[in-house]
């Protein structure tokens, strides 16, 4: 049917259609306008322009919707960077009758974390026909009734908006009755049926009427509905009631069942002329499946759950009518007061699951939209994160809230953040949500490898076997994975000329030590390491630490006797002791030295074996020989003795060293006694005693001769007689010995280093032979205190016959 009404309304409508294109506000919202019912995909706007970007970078700059609640609407293509729609959209199953039909989005740029409003404002179009919910409606009719009485009609319900929506009723042509359209205080029309001629039921007892409502869309949409009018029989009142409008407010939260109000329409007629009943008027399933009204009382009660949430008012028609037909109208105006019964609800849109430690303040970690479905203070919402956190919380845009670091994190003191974010509404009592974010904070090699002491010492035992475990170290990294992994090795050095790896080597992945050579303690003595402990960062991160290493001494090394020594000729040495000598006299001095140390070093004394026991003894500490009493006549010219040399170690090792004695007062008397000293060494060459008796006078004549020298010499520098006196004093306390060959005079024959100083009377003459220098060779204090004096008188000499040998020292041919 054509529209009566703006015949330009189709071309208008695409005209507002163009017009509305987008725009945007500087608060970062964007406008759009799309008319309903378009095709999937259909184009909304152009988004990627709108947010200054190509549309090949929504995909890389992470651009999405992130609207919240009902179904996605609207959709992005990546290609063309439009906004387009993602279904057919239904105006009226979106926003009902609202003037204005609004759907807010949310545009994400996710690289950015930023928030873009997006509004789209849903065009009505002329997409439904009004309808009258009953194909026909009876109305009875008085015939009494007189010319210009009024009926109302039913009324039509267009769901669309403005130009769309009910815009008239027609009514088709007779002769009794016309149409008169009146309009509310809510512009809403109202049909009546206004009586133009008098009735006559015997004449005509039916009436069929057509009423029809249209809208002013393009192309126009009208609905039908058939009017019978009946004739009966006078009924001049119509039900009336008590009041125009109902008004209340009921809580949302109002038990199913509940009484709402009651209302009321009296009518003064008698009898079914006067029973009043009531009904609702356009009712909606909305509306039926809330309320219901008790035909007969008039109570309206709550038949389903209220939410403020859903719809905060609500428009009741209700009519009464009496028997005949004849009707009253009122409306029930329902206020639903808001409780607060939603939580706020979270809903991350961006979320960062690990962080590095070394990450700077202010990284963005989540973003997240918070929404309380409640109105005023139960919509209010405040979100919170615990305090002792190194975070902080800020609001962005709108309800969006950013979660960032507000200082630097470290993984050794905390790996792993569980964030508990608490939305809680301002409603009474307050209502509250929590997320849980979890962050995995990353390792970085921030930590070098730690030993737990500055400095380490080891001890091994000389001798070890190749291959022991000397020491064990370890260190601890506090990072993580590779970052904790530790390697060790030794710095390179060198001891004694060679590298320091051919003596000990370390396990890289244990720090175990051990060592590659046996270790002798008298030629090494301590080594000096340094260890290096490194992850197995990027870059690797390293710590020293210093390790002595010491080798303790073991009893491996026998006493080795210094003096006196074998003869390399095979001879056997001879120490000379004159008959004279008291108790006590110092025969020799047996020196050795152990190159152990410590307690292994210490070296006692004993004689083991004698050919005249009791004649001789050993100092126990010193090694001294002397005679333990006055020798005699009996005995023997030649004195065999065997001393022992042991040291304290565990077990002990010990030496042995024979000594020939020979007792004789002088040299001559040696000479003349040597035919009966057998030989040690080798007893069947007899040979060599007469090549040790030619070789003992020559070296007597050349000694005889070098005192005579001596003697010229020291009458010639008679002031240097206190000075070699005092020199001999500081030599007193060496043993008086000749060291004499038995089976030859070779031995005795060897290179010795004399001083003879004589002085100017018979009585001032001595002979000095100077000490030899014995490494670790000790002369006790005792030795010193029992020595024959090195000055003796020329009246002695002459007297005994006989020579006092202070030190006969001999040194080996090389």
């Amino acid at each position: 049917m054509a529209s009566p009404f703006c015949p330009n309304c189709r071309r208008l409508i695409w005209i507002c259609v163009l017009l509305g294109a987008l725009w945007k506000i500087r608060a970062e919202q964007i406008r759009y306008s799309v008319p309903e019912e378009l095709e999937k995909g259909s184009l909304v706007g152009n988004i990627a322009k709108d947010l200054g970007l190509e549309p090949r970078e929504l995909a890389k700059r992470g651009v999405r919707i992130v609207s919240r609640g009902r179904t996605q609407l609207f959709a992005l293509n990546p290609r063309s960077g439009s906004l387009v729609t993602a279904g057919r959209i239904d105006r009226e199953e979106l926003c009902d009758r609202s003037p204005k039909c609004v759907v807010n989005l949310e545009i994400l740029l996710e690289d950015k974390a930023k928030i873009f409003g997006v509004e789209v404002e849903i065009i009505d179009i002329n997409d439904n026909a009004p309808d009258f919910g009953a194909e026909q409606r009876e109305i009875k009719v008085s015939e009494s009734e007189n010319p210009g009485t009024r009926f109302p009609l039913p009324e039509a319900f267009d769901p669309d908006i403005g130009v769309n929506s009910l815009q008239g009723y027609q009514l088709n042509s007779n002769v009794h009755f016309s149409l008169d359209v009146q309009s509310g205080a809510d512009g809403i029309k109202y049909p009546e049926l206004v009586l133009e001629h008098a009735l006559d039921r015997e004449e005509e007892a039916v009436h069929h009427l057509i009423l029809t409502a249209f809208d002013g869309g393009d192309p126009v949409y009208s609905g039908t509905a058939r009017i019978l009018v009946t004739l009966v029989d006078t009924n001049d009142n119509a039900p009336v009631f008590t009041q125009p409008e109902y008004h209340i407010s009921v809580w949302e939260n109002v038990t199913v069942g509940s009484r709402l109000l009651t209302v009321k329409a009296t009518d003064p007629d008698e009898g079914a002329n006067g029973e009043v009943t009531y009904s609702f008027r356009k009712v909606r399933d909305k509306i039926s499946q809330l309320f219901q009204l008790n035909s007969l009382t008039g109570d309206i009660t709550i038949l389903g759950g209220l939410d403020y949430e859903d719809s905060g008012f609500y428009d009741i028609d209700v009519e009464a009518h009496d028997g005949p037909g004849l009707r009253a109208r009122s409306k029930v105006l329902v206020t639903i007061l808001d409780v607060n019964d939603n939580a706020p609800e979270v809903i991350v849109t961006s979320l960062t699951s690990s962080i590095q430690e070394t990450s700077s303040p202010g990284t963005v970690i989540a973003l997240f939209n918070v929404h309380d479905s409640d109105s005023g203070e139960n919509g209010l919402v405040t979100c919170s994160i615990l305090d002792n956190l190194p975070f902080t919380l800020e609001k962005t845009y709108g309800n969006y809230y950013r979660l960032s670091t507000h200082r630097a994190l470290d993984r050794e003191e905390v790996s792993e953040y569980n964030i508990t974010v608490t939305a809680t509404d301002h409603g009474t009592p307050p209502l509250s949500t929590e997320t849980y974010i979890s962050l995995n904070v990353a390792d970085v090699n921030d930590n070098p490898p730690a030993f737990p002491h500055a400095s380490y010492m080891a001890y091994i035992p000389e001798n070890n076997p190749r291959g022991a475990s000397i020491f064990s170290v370890t260190a601890h990294d506090p990072d993580s994975n590779q970052n904790s992994r530790v390697t060790y090795s030794l710095a390179e050095d060198t001891l004694q000329g060679s590298p320091l790896s051919t003596y000990v080597s370390i396990n890289k992945d244990t720090g175990v030590l051990y060592a590659l050579q046996s270790f002798d303690y008298e030629q090494v003595r301590d080594l000096q390491l340094l260890v290096t402990a490194s992850d197995s960062g990027d870059p690797p991160l390293s710590t020293n630490v210093s390790l002595s290493i010491f080798v303790l001494d073991q009893n491996d090394n026998a006493p080795e006797i210094l003096y006196p020594t074998l003869p390399t000729d095979g001879s056997t040495g001879v120490e000379l002791a004159p008959r004279s000598a008291e108790p006590g006299y110092l025969v020799t001095k047996v020196v050795a030295v152990d190159r152990d140390s410590g307690q292994n070093a210490w070296l006692s004394y004993r004689l083991l074996k004698a050919s005249e026991p009791g004649l001789f003894s050993v100092g126990l500490h010193t090694g001294e020989v002397r005679t333990a009493r006055a020798l005699l006549d009996r005995d023997a010219l030649k004195q065999s003795l065997v001393v022992a040399v042991q040291d304290h170690g565990q077990p002990p090792l010990s030496a042995t060293v024979t000594l020939t004695v020979a007792v004789a007062d002088s040299i001559p008397d040696v000479l003349t006694d040597l035919g009966s000293l057998k030989p040690s060494v080798d007893p069947d060459d007899s040979g060599l005693t007469l090549y040790l008796v030619v070789a003992v006078a020559a070296v007597s004549c050349v000694f005889l001769a070098f005192v005579i020298v001596l003697l010229a010499l020291r009458l010639r520098h008679w002031h240097l007689s206190r000075l070699l006196q005092a020199s001999g004093s500081g030599l007193a306390g060496v043993p008086a010995s000749q060291f004499v060959g038995v089976d030859g005079v070779r031995a005795f024959l060897q290179t010795y280093s004399h001083e003879v100083s004589l002085t100017a009377d018979s009585r001032g003459s001595h002979v000095i032979f100077p000490q030899p220098n014995y490494a670790d060779t000790l002369i006790s204090q005792e030795s010193c205190g029992k020595s024959e004096p090195l000055l003796i008188s020329q009246d002695s000499l002459e007297t005994k016959g006989e020579f006092s040998f202070n030190r006969v020292s001999q040194i080996l041919p090389h």
